[in-house]
């Protein structure tokens, strides 16, 4: 390890002395003269001296600097069978005009916006028109429940909500504007306005006096300049789900998110200014925040906005026709959707209808990836395939195989190594660092570099208690694994998916390895169920490849035998059943905890992240056949 070793020392050894040196490479009204402020850990600070605009650095730079006419966005809808463009100086148009259509229903720096839309262009607007007058903006998914929703109003109290009035998926029309109308109802706080784009494909009947017409307030607004704010002052508010079933809404700071976004394009993702660049995810997940809008415009290149799915839109080559149409150099994605094209395309036949010659590098995230997905894919694309762990709460990668930097061999089941600015650390529930190979809580080492959570909106002793409380000192990450002897680490599980079996801990992280690694088995969840005589059993669940047409019960005794001889009888797994899909989040989690409950007979509630409710039902029937039911919600 050379540059990387010599970066991450760099970092480590004086944070604030190495950001600031990054902190160069962006735009300020008012350059910072101090890195990082612990004197009220862990509520630490970045830059604070320093005045900076997020939109500027997105879209005004590159119009003044000779990238007017590059493109910022494409925008590729196969549901709706439509595509766009927006050059930087279009982008930097339309957004100065929303922020000014804002600014007239009295929004200013400081207030709250709420996003409610689906993938398209005018949601980026929106989040850079926010950003452009100093604002908070909150996006919540199109399509969101509306008690969901109320909770978020509530939460952020947002002067104005911008919606579309409707989104589109592959077999279906949501209408947003009745589930935003019963929301507002719902909620407590009441807006001063809502702004709703109306779509082609729906047309959205308007609250006379509340509701106001995108293409209308548009049309007569008056442009508006970037306000600078402090490096410290939020540049958004995200919720993630909480454990208590109140959303906690993660803070992200301005000016420590244009530093930290604009050097990971380059340190792990290796792309550069004017190249493509497609996250492939929602801009109502972290990842649609950080590398579908943010980190790719700082850093000048232009960004994919997909509306459509993996496979069915139309088929298992829609990402490659995807590349191929738009010369895209970086792919980043998560496993699940490679679990679902290696489902319907196994051998990857369509991958060789399409020319991939731009194509660099694939990265996967959200969950952990499989060895065998990532195997799967280095042999079909014949390219580096680089699985990195990162969670809502930090913003960017805490591993990753930083290729801009050096590229590192890929240990297949590891996100690779600690990113620069993250000191991890493995310790035993006494809080006492493990032995490398031994799996403990993966945890951060105060301070979290730049550009990660410095509070939970509204909810400071939450942010203590729910990630601080337990390792004096440490970030706890709520996740579990280890770190081998040559400093790669491994993510095993949450924790909680830690289970134990007459008192040996196990992770099911290990055992889906296994399961995965079967011919016939495209995607699998192993859960830890309650068990009278043992504590806790392993339950599989899994989903075969398209074209497996042979005996259940064979392919069952299979995987049984297959972790007996590779994790062991200790592990005591002897129940499997097969399902045609897992519930999941719209992000592609798999819905782990939601599931042991209701195998473990306890009360749950319905995720508000879900992409379809109907499969728990599934799930219930094929828990019920194992012996386990839970009795709903």
């Amino acid at each position: 390890m050379g540059q990387y070793q010599d970066t991450y020392n760099e970092a480590n050894k004086d944070p604030s002395a190495f950001w600031l040196k990054q902190a160069k490479d962006v735009q300020w009204t008012t350059f910072p003269s101090v890195g990082v402020n612990t004197d009220n850990s862990p509520f630490n600070t970045w830059f604070a001296d320093g005045e900076i605009n997020a939109c500027y650095n997105a879209v005004d730079f590159h119009v003044a600097n000779g990238r007017a006419e590059q493109l910022a966005i494409i925008y590729d809808s196969p549901v709706t069978d439509s595509k766009r463009t927006l050059t930087y100086a279009q982008l930097q148009d339309q957004t100065a005009r929303f922020a000014g259509a804002l600014k007239a229903k009295g929004v200013s720096k400081g207030d709250r916006v709420l996003i409610y839309m689906p993938m398209v262009p005018d949601a980026v607007v929106a989040v850079l028109a926010c950003a452009r007058l100093g604002a908070v903006h909150s996006v919540v998914f199109g399509g969101f429940a509306a008690k969901e929703l109320a909770v978020r109003i509530d939460d952020s109290t947002p002067k104005v909500i911008v919606a579309a009035s409707c989104g589109v998926e592959p077999s279906r029309l949501v209408e947003y504007k009745p589930l935003l109308d019963e929301a507002i109802d719902i909620a407590s706080h009441k807006v001063d306005a809502t702004i709703i784009l109306q779509r082609p494909q729906c047309t959205a009947s308007l609250v006379e006096g509340r509701d106001y017409d995108w293409a209308e307030v548009m049309n007569s607004a008056e442009p508006a300049e970037c306000v600078p704010v402090a490096s410290t002052d939020p540049l958004y508010i995200l919720y993630t789900s909480g454990t208590t079933g109140q959303p906690k809404g993660v803070i992200r700071d301005t000016g420590g998110s244009v530093v930290s976004l604009k050097w990971t394009m380059s340190a792990i993702y290796d792309a550069k200014p004017g190249d493509v660049y497609w996250a492939a995810s929602d801009i109502g997940w972290v990842v649609g925040h950080s590398y579908i809008i943010y980190g790719p415009l700082f850093h000048g290149c232009t960004s994919i906005m997909y509306e459509g799915k993996p496979v069915g839109t139309p088929d298992a080559g829609a990402f490659w026709r995807v590349i191929q149409d738009y010369k895209v150099k970086v792919l980043f994605t998560a496993p699940t959707a490679f679990r679902a094209i290696k489902k319907e395309d196994p051998n990857g036949d369509l991958i060789k209808d399409y020319d991939l010659s731009s194509f660099k590098t694939l990265f996967l995230a959200g969950e952990r990836c499989d060895p065998d997905t990532l195997i799967w894919a280095q042999e079909k694309l014949q390219r580096p395939v680089i699985d990195h762990w990162w969670q809502t709460e930090t913003g960017w990668a805490i591993c990753a195989n930083c290729v801009g930097l050096e590229n590192l061999p890929v240990k297949a089941g590891s996100p690779t190594v600690p990113v620069p600015g993250y000191a991890l650390d493995v310790l035993d529930d006494n809080g006492t660092p493990v032995k490398r190979g031994e799996i403990g809580s993966l945890v951060i080492k105060l301070p979290l570099p730049p550009g990660t959570f410095p509070n939970l909106w509204n909810a400071a002793d939450r942010y203590v208690s729910s990630y601080f409380s337990r390792f004096e000192g440490y970030y706890e990450t709520g996740d579990a694994g280890y770190i081998d002897d040559e400093g790669y680490a491994y993510v095993m599980a949450r924790t909680d998916d830690v289970i134990n079996v007459a008192g040996h801990r196990l992770s099911t992280g290990a055992m889906e390895e296994v399961l995965a690694s079967h011919p016939d088995v495209a995607e699998c969840a192993v859960l830890g169920v309650a068990d009278d005589l043992k504590g806790q059993l392993p339950l599989g669940l899994v989903i075969l490849s398209s074209g497996c047409d042979r005996s259940h019960d064979d392919i069952a005794g299979e995987l049984v035998k297959r972790v007996r001889e590779h994790i062991g009888p200790v592990a005591a797994f002897k129940s499997v059943a097969v399902v045609d899909r897992l519930p999941k989040t719209r992000s592609g989690k798999i819905l782990r905890a939601t599931m042991r409950s209701m195998a473990d007979r306890v009360a749950w509630k319905m995720p508000a992240t879900i992409e379809d409710p109907a499969v728990l039902d599934e799930i219930q029937t094929a828990l019920a056949a194992l012996g386990y039911a839970g009795d709903g919600n």
